[in-house]
């Protein structure tokens, strides 16, 4: 007789720890590998002395499972989940459920969930964050696609989940088709925006006030008991801490500065692009990435081209937490982009997406986890219509006490030729968003002039053309 609660397909190291997550739990898995020598590797060590079984086959695999079958993909994106999905899909009957827990494209799961229900089969699309650790421990889940799978996987995903301190689960039905994947792939937008903006914290006070690696765990580790406490403020605070073992260096100061990426950080810019919603900040962290990665002209640019290296001379811990601020003023300014594509795709795709929820689910296990998410979740909760985070009382109100010291530390940046590319974006966001008026009115008059694009005019309702050339 069948009795095995889910299977999982996929045994590097992120399917291993879910697998062992799970059984921690009391659900006993199955699991399948496409080179099978990898489950019986798995059983006899990571797994060894637990209720894992393994399989050899798609065929067996499927054959263990109770009905409804639930089986999570746990495989590469991208062409390695269809093909997954075409072995085992055969092997199912209506009611059973295909779980996708990669890093997938939402649209990709948007067509997956079509294409199985028009077979009768459930699809779930569950962006997992957290790492291995978060995987093994408790990660932050976010599933989405057909709505009928989710009281049957909901006992597994909420067991395995990451909890707060009054321990609600971080995972929770995020919506239908390709909602789940579209806020884990926000969520990794954010995530490249946090730590390019801590990036250049680290940056600025190395530069321009010469500090080394162990005054700046030290400054770290103090940020992180305030307001900006967070999982990457405090991985941070540790790799300024960890001496290289061959020199003796800092390992940060050996570690080559070429940044990659595998993707998700582009797919939030080429969305935002799509959907008309701006995030610059966490765009300029994608291209910050890009402009890293070309090391040797970097180099060879640095031998040719010349500007400012100076160092700053006024009151060295004032400008300290002047930076701090800068830091935090820019954060918020990330996470109201990031919300606002939210918010757009929300209308665009006819999700009824719960952002306060949303800010809960990353409140633990995942990589932008941070007491500041506590904020955002009151903000939504006050004003579940909340057009923008910079609008609500507490951000709005951090934002104005941080603005100064913002400011002061983008212009001596750009005074000393230090690079802040994120920070920059952030405020010129911010700025923009807070005025009234800005200058596209030239840029649609020559739109105008050149293809004969039309305007709007501010003092009356109407579609115009100006006949540029006819004086």
């Amino acid at each position: 007789m069948s009795k095995y609660d889910i299977g999982l397909v996929g045994l590097a190291v992120m399917g291993q720890n879910l697998v062992l997550n799970m059984n921690d739990h009391g659900f006993v898995v199955a699991v399948y590998n496409r080179t099978v020598s990898k489950v019986d590797e798995f059983l006899a060590h990571e797994a060894n002395g637990t209720q894992v079984i393994g399989a050899h086959s798609i065929e067996e695999l499927a054959g263990l499972l109770k009905r409804p079958r639930r089986v999570m993909l746990m495989v590469k994106a991208g062409k390695p989940v269809d093909d997954f999905i075409k072995l085992i899909a055969p092997l199912l009957q209506p009611g059973d459920i295909i779980i996708d827990g990669g890093n997938s494209y939402f649209a990709d799961t948007m067509r997956r969930t079509e294409e199985l229900e028009s077979r009768g089969l459930l699809f779930i699309g569950a962006g997992v964050s957290g790492g291995e650790e978060g995987a093994r421990r408790g990660p932050s889940i976010m599933p989405g696609g057909s709505p009928a799978a989710w009281p049957h996987v909901k006992p597994i995903f909420q067991a395995i989940a990451a909890k707060v301190a009054d321990g609600s689960p971080c995972c929770e039905w995020v919506g239908p088709n390709g909602a789940g994947h579209f806020v884990k792939m926000v969520h990794n937008g954010i995530e490249y925006g946090d730590m390019q903006l801590i990036a250049e914290a680290y940056y600025i006070m190395a530069n321009a006030l010469g500090m080394d690696a162990d005054e700046l765990h030290e400054t770290f580790g103090r940020w992180n008991q305030g307001d900006l406490d967070s999982y990457l403020i405090d991985i941070t605070t540790q790799i300024f801490a960890r001496k290289d073992p061959e020199t003796g260096k800092p390992i940060v100061d050996v570690i080559l500065d070429t940044a990659g990426q595998k993707g998700t950080g582009k797919w939030t810019s080429q969305v935002a692009l799509d959907l008309g919603i701006a995030i610059p900040t966490i765009t300029e962290a994608v291209f910050a990435r890009c402009i890293s990665a070309v090391k040797a002209e970097r180099v060879a640019a640095s031998k040719i081209l010349t500007g400012p290296d100076a160092k700053y001379t006024g009151d060295r811990q004032q400008f300290i937490d002047a930076i701090r601020d800068a830091l935090y003023a820019s954060k918020i300014c990330s996470y109201a982009q990031g919300y606002a594509l939210l918010r757009e795709a929300a209308k665009e795709y006819n999700w009824d997406l719960k952002f306060g929820d949303i800010a809960l689910m990353w409140r633990g296990g995942c990589i932008i986890r941070a007491r500041f998410l506590d904020r955002i979740k009151e903000a939504f909760d006050e004003d579940p219509n909340l057009a923008n985070l910079l609008l609500a009382p507490y951000f709005r109100e951090q934002v104005n006490a941080c603005q100064s010291n913002w400011r002061k530390v983008i212009s001596t940046a750009s005074e000393l030729g230090i690079p802040v590319p994120a920070f920059s974006s952030a405020l010129a966001y911010f700025d923009s968003y807070r005025r009234g008026r800005l200058s596209a009115n030239l840029i649609q008059a020559q739109r105008d002039f050149f293809g004969a694009h039309t305007y709007e005019r501010v003092d009356k309702e109407g579609v115009y053309h100006t006949e540029w050339l006819s004086e």
